[in-house]
């Protein structure tokens, strides 16, 4: 089983760049963000409704590459994501998506920091510096919660990922060895 590691974080955060960047570091595939194509082709606000069809694309998505992937599989964003906009925007949360959530396992996440340029797209709903806040905020706290491995990620798009990468040969490599297990070297 390949290692999944999430990119999580607020909106315009790069995560969609780091979680490609990773998988071309690595050479293993990432599953892109389900949302975006689900909203593209709907053609409409989402409702409440949406948001356990956007999970079960999710999903689908990551089962479908992880057939692809050796070591890794670099997923930008997972349903906590969906959980955060869910509680946000409606109050509420599908117990569907809440059972999932308890039931799924990654083995790690990168959190992305607000520190990157705001980038208009129709898609997103949150520009102000004070909510990009909020909801990086909001992601810690719920891995903190979680008690999942996660790190914080900043700076340039090159700092991002080398920080990345180290965190990730750090988290496999060999106890015994002191080797990492077929990861390549910064």
């Amino acid at each position: 089983m390949p290692k999944r590691i999430v990119i999580i974080g607020p909106e315009s955060t790069g995560k969609s760049t780091l979680s490609a960047d990773l998988a071309a570091y690595f050479d293993e595939p990432w599953v892109p963000e389900y949302a975006r194509e689900y909203l593209e082709e709907i053609g409409r606000p989402y409702s409440f409704s949406d948001l356990s069809e956007i999970a079960k694309g999710q999903l689908a998505a990551e089962e479908r590459l992880s057939q692809a992937a050796r070591r890794f599989l670099f997923c930008d964003t997972d349903l906590r994501v969906i959980q955060v906009w869910s509680e946000h925007k409606y109050g509420k949360l599908d117990s569907w998506i809440g059972e999932t959530i308890s039931r799924r396992y990654y083995d790690g996440y990168l959190l992305t920091s607000i520190d990157m340029p705001w980038e208009p797209d129709p898609l997103r709903e949150h520009p102000d510096p004070g909510m990009r806040q909020y909801f990086y905020e909001t992601y810690h706290e719920l891995l903190t919660v979680a008690q999942v491995p996660f790190l914080p990620v900043a700076g340039s798009r090159e700092e991002r990922l080398m920080t990345a990468v180290e965190w990730i040969q750090r988290l496999y490599q060999d106890p015994n060895s002191g080797n990492m297990r077929d990861i390549p070297e910064i």
